[in-house]
């Protein structure tokens, strides 16, 4: 009887950290985002964490009749992106990314996480749209 309890509680603790794993570190997608820039902040109570939205051209509605902005909210774990990030603000970038299932408190808040720059360009003042 005491074999068959310890071979239970081993086979419940494989489960359980298989399903953590595939939850929290199991990369569900990968892709790319385009947009301006909005803002880059590091907050946190005790885990700092870089936080960061984009807006992208465009309107996308569920419902019909309603207007909604594309908003792209994002975290960065690696410290040297989010600093170049820091510098281009309202600024026309490319970002690639990772999309995991779940998120953890010290990757950050959204379960999107930059990994990547692809571009920086300067907004044209006048028409609002990125430099060629």
């Amino acid at each position: 009887m005491k074999k068959i309890i310890v071979i239970g509680i081993i086979i419940l603790v494989l489960v359980g950290g298989g399903l953590f794993w595939w939850r929290h570190y199991f990369v569900f997608g990968e892709g790319v985002k385009a947009g301006t820039l909005n803002y880059i902040v590091k907050k946190g109570y005790l885990f700092k964490t870089w936080e960061g939205k984009l807006i992208q051209s465009g309107f996308k509605t569920p419902t019909p009749g309603a207007i909604q902005s594309n908003e792209f909210q994002f975290s960065i774990v690696i410290d040297s992106v989010a600093e170049s990030l820091e510098r281009a603000s309202g600024k026309f970038v490319e970002l690639r990314y990772k999309e995991y299932l779940g998120t953890l408190p010290w990757r950050g808040v959204s379960k999107y996480v930059v990994i990547e720059i692809l571009n920086v360009k300067d907004l044209d003042p006048a028409t609002g749209l990125p430099y060629r």
